[in-house]
């Protein structure tokens, strides 16, 4: 399955939402952001089940410096749509949301907005919400991907 993941408030705190990795000295000079507990761990087993895993944002970020956070982590992912290319997708498919992973070719997206959800039915793509305070969320993800892929 391609899989993709929103960073804002569901890999990347807004603040003090959820636990961190541990960043050390260097990766706190080179800027690297912080990112959610067990993301890592997470991302690897479901690349490990063979599905793609993306980022899909709509951060302004430059493609670099999300993948250099991700790199810090010892993440890969396939690909980054950010929100200079969503815009762009959108407008030229004329879909008026805030994201449609289906034009990216993503199976699933994985995010904290409820809004995102609600597009999700109208538009006829799947979503996972996850909230910022789910301290069990990485197994939330797992069960609920199995759930998607078996139902």
């Amino acid at each position: 399955m391609n899989i993709s993941f929103d960073l804002d408030s569901t890999l990347i705190p807004n603040g003090d939402e959820f636990e961190t990795e541990k960043r050390n000295f260097l990766g706190k000079i080179l800027g690297v952001e912080k990112i959610r507990k067990g993301a890592p761990e997470l991302i690897r087993l479901l690349q490990t089940d063979g599905h793609l895993i993306n980022i899909y944002t709509t951060s302004f970020r430059s493609k670099r410096k999300i993948r250099n956070t991700l790199r810090y982590y010892k993440i890969e992912v396939t690909r980054i749509v950010n929100q200079t290319e969503n815009e762009k997708v959108l407008k030229l498919n004329k879909i008026n949301a805030s994201k449609c992973p289906k034009l990216f070719n993503f199976d699933l997206h994985i995010d904290d907005s409820k809004g995102v959800g609600l597009e999700g039915e109208k538009f006829n793509f799947t979503t996972i919400i996850v909230s910022p305070s789910n301290l069990n969320w990485t197994k939330y993800i797992e069960n609920e991907v199995d759930r998607i892929i078996f139902k």
